[in-house]
């Protein structure tokens, strides 16, 4: 196993839903990419602890409870001709969930649907890009699909 940067990754979106929450219903849909993008943030699934504290033993027990596939947050440098962010723009005003496609360096995939929580602009100092920060919260599928990895 060899590490690698993020230079070379790429994350494209698409307004539709995949037949099967599976890297072959992913893989059917076509993909707008997103252009600009200066940090993908971090994605995950993360589960609460729950616990149990019995009187007998005093001893704190701690199980998996719920899962939450977590959120994504986006920076891209700002422009309003490029598709990819004009899509998530419109993503922005919809309740629908969007599927999505990450492309790391080595050529693995990540695929998953969220819903575009947040799309603000950002115009700083005079030595700044204009640029704007997008949060997806990524959703899981009625079975419980949440992220489908396609190692390369």
């Amino acid at each position: 196993m060899t590490v690698y940067t993020t230079a070379g990754t790429t994350i494209s979106v698409s307004a539709s839903t995949p037949a099967t929450f599976d890297s072959s219903g992913y893989g059917a849909l076509s993909y707008t990419a997103v252009g600009e993008v200066s940090d993908l943030g971090e994605f995950g699934r993360e589960y609460n602890e729950v616990t149990f504290n019995p009187i007998g033993t005093r001893a704190t027990r701690k199980y998996k409870g719920s899962f939450n596939e977590g959120t994504m947050t986006l920076q891209v440098g700002l422009d309003t001709d490029d598709a990819g962010q004009d899509l998530l723009y419109t993503a922005s005003g919809s309740d629908s969930d969007y599927s999505f496609k990450v492309t790391a360096q080595n050529g693995d995939v990540y695929y998953f649907q969220a819903k575009v929580m947040g799309f603000k602009r950002s115009f700083g100092g005079v030595d700044q890009i204009a640029s704007a920060t997008i949060n997806l919260s990524i959703t899981t599928s009625s079975a419980g699909v949440g992220v489908v990895i396609v190692e390369a």
